[in-house]
């Protein structure tokens, strides 16, 4: 088996590591990194459970080989806000009960967060659309499509508030 040297951000922090060529992003999160919050549903591409971000975009890491994402920046859950200062977008799902067993929620909230960096004020009709390759067995969408939309209030009213600390 072939091994490469590879450097990555992954939350912020550069990690570099010799992998496996046959080694998947979502392997070397979990298992490698210890960065639990991706989960593997169907190893097909298909569910959703696994995404992350990389270079800001949504990506099934299941799919993806580790040695893809050399020179990339990858977010995973665990990236976007702590038990002590919950994202937006994390907190919008437990405010509108989008949140059941939890398996699909990680890969939810990064693909509404990559919606809502594109797209300030998206439509019913476009969350839906981001959120298509995501499947829950839970809670049912309208929470889930609900708290998108209360996530991208809540991000365009803090925008709001520091544009105006900074002109004062």
């Amino acid at each position: 088996m072939t091994e490469h040297t590879i450097t990555l951000r992954v939350n912020g922090l550069e990690e570099s590591r010799t992998v496996p060529s046959n080694q998947t992003l979502l392997s070397f999160l979990r298992d490698t990194l210890d960065l639990t919050g991706a989960k593997e549903g169907c190893g097909e591409g298909e569910c959703g459970s696994c995404i992350v971000l990389v270079d800001d975009k949504p990506v099934n890491s299941c799919l993806m080989l580790t040695v893809e994402a050399d020179g990339c920046s990858v977010t995973t859950i665990e990236g976007i806000g702590d038990a002590s200062r919950l994202h937006p977008l994390q907190s919008a799902f437990l405010a509108h009960a989008a949140v059941q067993c939890g398996f699909c929620t990680p890969g939810m909230i990064l693909a509404g967060l990559a919606l809502l960096r594109e797209n300030p004020s998206p439509t019913e009709a476009e969350i839906r659309s981001a959120l298509s390759g995501n499947l829950c067995r839970c809670t049912g969408y309208r929470q889930i499509i609900d708290a998108v939309l209360a996530a991208a209030a809540a991000m365009r009213g803090e925008a709001a508030r520091a544009r105006e600390e900074k002109t004062g």
